[in-house]
C-alpha cells in the first residue's frame, strides 16, 4: 500500500498520483490540507524522508516569509509548528511505502519507491 500526501491543484502531486495509478499498485489518498497532519505524523514522514522540517517547508510562501520577517531565524520545532498550523506549508506531494517515503519533486521520483 501506497500512500499519497495529495493536493489536487498541484500539477507535480496529480502527476504523483497519476504514476502511481499507472503502477497499477493501492494508493491511499490523504488530501492534507482537508485532513491537517498530526504532529507524530509529521515527524514520521521527517524521518522517513530523511528531510528536517526546513528541507520540507515551502519557504516561498509569503505566509512563510511573513512568518520569519516576524520571528527572525526560526527553529526546527518552529518550522514544524508553522506546517502544523497552515499546512499548505508543506513541500508536495510526498509519496510513503512502508518505511521509507520520496518527495515528489520532480514526480518521477516516485519511480524509485515502486520499483
Amino acid at each position: 500500500m501506497y500512500t499519497i500526501y495529495h493536493n489536487p491543484r498541484c500539477s507535480k502531486s496529480r502527476q504523483a498520483l497519476e504514476i502511481l495509478q499507472t503502477a497499477n499498485v493501492e494508493v491511499e489518498i490523504i488530501r492534507y490540507l482537508d485532513q491537517p497532519l498530526g504532529e507524530q505524523q509529521l515527524k514520521s514522514l521527517l524521518t522517513k524522508l530523511s528531510m528536517t522540517a526546513e528541507e520540507l517547508v515551502r519557504s516561498g510562501e509569503d505566509d512563510f516569509k511573513q512568518l520569519k520577517r516576524a520571528s527572525g531565524a526560526l527553529s526546527e520545532n518552529q518550522i514544524m509548528q508553522a506546517m502544523l498550523n497552515n499546512p499548505k506549508l508543506i513541500e508536495r506531494p510526498i509519496v510513503v511505502k512502508g518505511d521509507r517515503a520520496v518527495l515528489g519533486r520532480p514526480p518521477e521520483n516516485i519511480r524509485s519507491l515502486i520499483e
